[in-house]
Order: structure tokens, then sequence, then C-alpha cells
């Protein structure tokens, strides 16, 4: 594995942490400032709809530095964010540290998919992006869950400051592993706007965000839900946050692995399996053990979907893929947005705390069904190159002959 893999999963550890912690801290946020836990969940949509903002914005801004100077100023800008976040006096500035240091998000791992995959050859491209996301995938394993239990014992304040100095291990890392290799190969902005021309791309951003999207439905009320509902108390949510973890974890590897062998294959099992558990978890959440295995399933059937819709975008994108490899991270939180603030809607409307697990089932079934669409046009298309280069063969064939 090529060390700058590593440095990008260092910054990922940090971005993943920050991004999850919330969920197992919301309860003690919320209680700090006096709001409820719906307006509390503005602090997960707040958070991903600064990505789907910053990623192509960013990227944009970016097109005229080396890639690694740009993940380097990612970096610092998190650092800024979190640090914001830890020290707010007033919900609205931790509202706005959340939305600062998500700003860094989606570019940070957009342009962090293209490095990674022009770091190894073509057919291990997908398990290059994996590797990336497995900096994502151990934070939950580790970052969040002692995130969560450090906000339990000395305050949600202390969590968000330790996220910070993890950015700059962040930060650390990206300066001293990734390579410098000037600036990107299309700095043009217009080619990279290209990219956005091909159905395909825009069939993958909305499968982002409505399968990923399923995901962030159950998972933003974790809580609650487990302690509620489940009847777990708050001190063994952190313990629940590692089994989510490690079934990310799994479901990362797994994903890039199959992925590089039969993308779409693995996109519909990984779909459809991820539907069918967030409808069993609106029964298994009533019981502790069968919560905890549905829990686990859900990180994993998730994650599992994160490289192949990645890699899916840079082949379709193949062209110009920073942009749109940035753009699809972003569309995976517009997806977290959209279902957190579902989520929140379901429970306000007095549907009870497993009621955003029927809402991630749809949105990820509906998913599944533009997966399916995109593979039927992807068939049709390539039938269609191939009888175009048939007919072109068989015009030149005379030709030839004659001579």
């Amino acid at each position: 594995m090529p060390l700058a893999l590593l440095a990008l999963a260092i910054g990922a550890f940090g971005i993943g942490t920050t991004e999850f912690v919330i969920m197992g801290v919301l309860p003690q946020v919320a209680d700090d400032f006096g709001v409820s836990i719906p307006t509390a969940g503005w602090l997960v949509s707040g958070y991903a709809l600064g990505v789907v903002i910053g990623a192509p914005l960013l990227t944009v801004l970016g097109t005229k530095v080396s890639r690694k100077k740009m993940l380097m100023f990612l970096m610092a800008l998190f650092v800024a964010g979190n640090a914001l976040s830890a020290l707010a006096p007033v919900f609205g500035l931790m509202l706005t540290g959340r939305v600062v240091a998500s700003l860094a998000h989606g570019a940070f791992f957009g342009i962090g998919s293209v490095v990674a995959a022009d770091l190894v050859a073509p057919e291990k491209k997908a398990s290059a992006i994996s590797l990336m996301f497995m900096g994502l995938t151990v934070a939950n394993i580790v970052g969040v869950p002692a995130g969560t239990w450090i906000g339990q014992a000395a305050g949600w304040r202390v969590t968000f400051l330790i996220v910070a100095a993890l950015g700059v291990v962040g930060l650390l890392g990206v300066a001293g592993l990734v390579p410098e290799k000037g600036r990107p190969e299309a700095p043009n902005v217009r080619n990279e706007f290209a990219a956005f021309r091909n159905v395909q791309v825009w069939l993958a951003m909305a499968m982002t965000v409505l399968g990923y999207g399923g995901v962030f439905a159950a998972i933003t009320y974790i809580t609650p839900m487990m302690t509620e509902v489940a009847g777990y108390t708050e001190s063994a949510v952190t313990w629940l946050l590692v089994l989510f973890g490690v079934g990310m974890f799994l479901g990362n590897l797994l994903g890039g692995t199959f992925a590089d062998r039969a993308l779409m294959p693995m996109l519909f099992t990984a779909l459809g399996a991820l539907a069918l558990a967030l409808l069993l978890f609106t029964v298994t959440a009533h019981d502790k053990v069968p919560a905890a295995i549905t829990l686990s399933l859900i990180g994993a059937l998730g994650f599992a979907t994160v490289p192949p819709l990645q890699k899916w975008v840079l082949d379709q994108a193949s062209a110009a893929p920073t942009l749109a490899s940035a753009a699809n991270i972003g569309a995976f939180n517009l997806g977290n947005a959209l279902a957190a603030w579902l989520g929140g809607v379901v429970i306000d409307a007095g549907l009870g705390y497993t009621s955003p697990n029927w809402v991630g089932a749809l949105l990820s079934g509906t998913a599944l069904l533009l997966a399916f669409l995109a593979a039927h046009l992807d068939r049709r298309s390539r039938a269609a190159g191939r009888v175009v280069a048939r007919s072109a063969a068989d015009a030149s064939a005379p030709v030839a002959a004659r001579h």
C-alpha cells in the first residue's frame, strides 16, 4: 500500500469522527443549548448541506493549485470549524462551526479519491478508494465511540476539541506523505463541468443520495432509538456505535474488493439488502440483541455501496473526474441531510423513534431501482457502440479489398 493512501486515511479518520460523533452526543448538545432532539438534528443536516455546497465550490477553486496543497488547506479549514464548534456559546455558532468544518469534507474525499485511484493500477482503483475510506470506517470503530464516551464523561466540547486535534494530525500526514504532482491534469473548469453531460453521472449521484441517505435516516437518531425503544443505557450507545463502525469497516472492504470484480452486481446486492435490513430494524429495534445485530448489518451494507458508487462516477467521468468525484461525495451528504430531516419530520409527527427506519428503507429501495436503470442504459450504450464499430468495420472492408 502506498504511504500516501495512509495519509489520506488519516485525514478521513478525523473527518469521519466529526461527521458521526454528533450522533452519540446529540442529547447532551440538545440539553446544553436547550433545544429539542429534532432541532439538534440540524447539526447533522447542516453539516451534510455544507458538504454539498463545499464539495463542488472548493474543488473548482482548487483547480489552480496542486491536489496536495488543496488537501492541506481543506484539513486546516476542518480544524478551524471543529474548534469553533467546541467553543460555541450558543447553538447558532455551534451550527456555524459544523458547516465550516463540513465545507472541507466533500472536496477532501473527492480530490482524495482521484489521488488514491492515480496511485495504483487500473484494476485496483476501487480497492484504493476503499483504503482511503477505511479511515472513515475506522473512525466509527475507534474515534466515534471514544468521542461519545468522552462527551458523556467530560462534556461534548472536549470531544470536539480532540476532533480538531485529529485534524491537525491529518494535516501533518498529508503534508508529509502525499506526493506533490503539480496541478490537476485538466485545470480548465469547463472540462470538469463537461462530465455532467453524461446522464450516468447524474444517475450515480441520485443513487448516492438515496442509497446512503437510507443509512442516515436510522443512524441520526440512534441514541434516542436505542435508549427509548431498545432499552439500552446511554453509556451502552458507545459500544453500539463500535458495532456500527465494525460493520462499516467490513462493508467498505468487501465493497471495494467485489466492485473491482463485478461493480453493478455488488451494488444491486448491497442496496437491496440494505433496504431489507432497514425494514427489519423497525422490528428488531424493540429488542437489545437483534437491534445490535441489525445496526452492524446496516453499517456494513450501507458502506458496501460507497466504493462501487464512487468508482462508477470516476469511470463515467474519466476525462475530468475531480469535480464529479467531489460532487458525488456531496451527494452522499445531501442524502444524509435529506434523511436526517425526514427522520425528524416523522418523529415530530408522533410516529415514534423507529419511524425513520421506514424512511431509510424507502430511500434505499428507490436507489436500487435507479441502479437497475443505470445498468440497463449502460448495456444499451455498449451495444450501440458495438453496432457502430461493426458497421464502420464492414464499411471499410470493401475499400481495403480494392487496395
